[in-house]
C-alpha cells in the first residue's frame, strides 16, 4: 500500500521504497533499498508466451509484501491456474520496482496499487508501457491507530491536536527523547515524517520493518497496556481480532498532499486498482481478461488474509478454500464477454 504522494515514502506512504535503475548492455533493473528484490531482463523480453491467442502461457505477477496483496495474488493465481491452465511466476518485488518490471517485461501484473500518480505517470502516461486495468473492488485506508484500551482510557488521544500533550507516554528507547509513531516496511506509501513536521508534534518516526512487527506490536500494547501509536491501513484481517481505533487528523481536502514535504493533512481514500504491461493487456491471453474481472470485497481479502496470517494456511490452501466456497463469484470472472 503506497501513499501517492510520497514516492520515497517516508514512511509508508511512505511505504514503499524507491529504487535506482541501472542500466548496462543487458539492462538490469537493480536491488531494492530494502534488500533482496530486483527484476531482470533481457532487452526485449516477452511476458513468456502469455497471450498467444488464447494461451494462458505464463503470467508474471509481482507480490508486493503485505498480507493482503498476497491475498489478491494467491486468489488470481489459483484460478488462473487451475481455471484457465496458466503458468503464475510470482516475484516478490517492492512497488516501485515491481513498476519497473513493466518496461522491461518482467512484470506483467500488479494485483493491487494504492495510488503512486508519479509511477502512473513515468509508466502509463509517459513511457506507455502499462495501463490500468481498473478497481480491485477494495477500498484502501491509511492513517494512525492506538490499542482499544487507550483509545478506552484516553479518547482525547483520538484527535491529532492532544497528541503532544502525551507525547512523553510514547517514549521508547528509540525515539530518541520524543513520543515515537511507529511505521512498518520502510517500502510502504507513507507522509508520516513530514507529517509530524508539519504539525509540529513532538515525536519521531521509527520503522517497525514489516507487517507483521506493526501487528505483533498492537498485540503487545493492548495485552500490557502500553501506549503505541502507529502506521496501520485497511483491507488488514487483524482488525477483526483487534478493534485498532483511528486517531483523526486534518482533513484530506484534494490537493493538500501534493508537496510530499509540505504534508499536513490525512491520507486520501484509496480505490484500489489493477496495473498490468500494456503488451499483456492487449494479448489475447485469458488471464488479461480474469485481471480485468478480478474484484472482491475488503471482507473478501480479509478472509483470505486471515486463512494466511493467523490459521497458517499455505497461499495457495488459503485461495482453494475461499474459491470453493465463493464458486458464484469466481463464475463471474470467468463469464465470456
Amino acid at each position: 500500500m503506497t501513499d501517492s504522494t510520497t514516492r520515497v515514502r517516508p514512511g509508508h506512504s511512505g511505504l514503499r521504497t524507491v529504487l535506482s535503475v541501472s542500466t548496462a548492455a543487458a539492462l538490469v533493473i537493480a536491488v531494492a533499498a530494502c534488500g533482496g528484490d530486483k527484476v531482470d531482463s533481457e532487452p526485449g523480453a516477452s511476458s513468456g508466451g502469455a497471450g498467444a491467442a488464447g494461451d494462458c502461457g505464463t503470467v508474471k505477477l509481482a507480490v508486493n509484501p503485505w498480507v493482503g496483496y498476497e491475498a489478491d495474488a494467491a486468489v488470481f493465481a489459483y484460478v488462473a491456474e487451475q481455471n484457465l491452465g496458466c503458468t503464475v511466476e510470482k516475484k516478490d518485488l517492492k512497488e516501485e520496482v515491481a513498476w519497473q518490471g513493466f518496461e522491461t517485461g518482467e512484470v506483467d501484473l500488479v494485483i493491487e496499487n494504492w495510488g503512486h500518480d508519479d509511477l502512473v505517470k513515468k509508466y502509463i502516461t509517459e513511457r506507455k508501457v502499462a495501463v490500468d486495468l481498473g478497481s480491485t473492488g477494495n477500498k484502501g485506508i491509511i492513517g494512525w491507530y492506538v490499542p482499544p484500551w487507550l483509545a478506552a482510557e484516553h479518547p482525547e488521544i483520538l484527535d491529532w491536536k492532544n497528541l503532544n500533550k502525551f507525547a512523553d507516554k510514547f517514549k521508547t528507547t528509540e525515539s530518541g527523547g520524543k513520543g515515537q509513531l511507529l511505521d512498518g516496511d520502510p517500502s510502504y506509501v507513507t507522509n508520516d515524517t513530514a507529517l509530524v513536521k508539519n504539525l509540529k508534534l513532538n515525536f519521531s518516526v521509527v520503522q517497525g520493518g514489516s507487517e507483521a512487527a506493526l501487528i505483533q506490536s498492537f498485540r503487545t500494547a493492548q495485552k500490557q497496556k502500553k501506549w503505541l501509536l502507529a502506521y496501520f491501513y485497511e483491507p488488514q484481517w487483524f482488525f477483526d481480532e483487534l478493534e485498532l481505533k483511528r486517531v483523526t487528523l486534518p482533513e484530506y481536502t484534494a490537493g493538500c498532499d501534493a508537496d510530499p514535504q509540505k504534508v499536513a493533512c490525512d491520507y486520501p481514500p484509496y480505490d484500489l486498482n489493477k496495473i498490468a504491461r500494456k503488451g499483456f493487456a492487449d494479448s489475447d491471453s485469458p488471464a488479461a481478461d480474469l485481471a480485468r474481472k478480478f474484484q472482491w470485497t475488503n471482507e473478501d481479502q480479509n478472509l483470505v488474509s486471515k486463512y494466511i496470517s493467523d490459521e497458517k494456511l499455505t497461499p495457495e490452501k488459503a485461495a482453494e478454500k475461499w474459491v470453493k466456497d465463493h464458486k458464484d463469484v469466481v463464475d463471474g470472472w470467468l463469464a465470456a464477454g
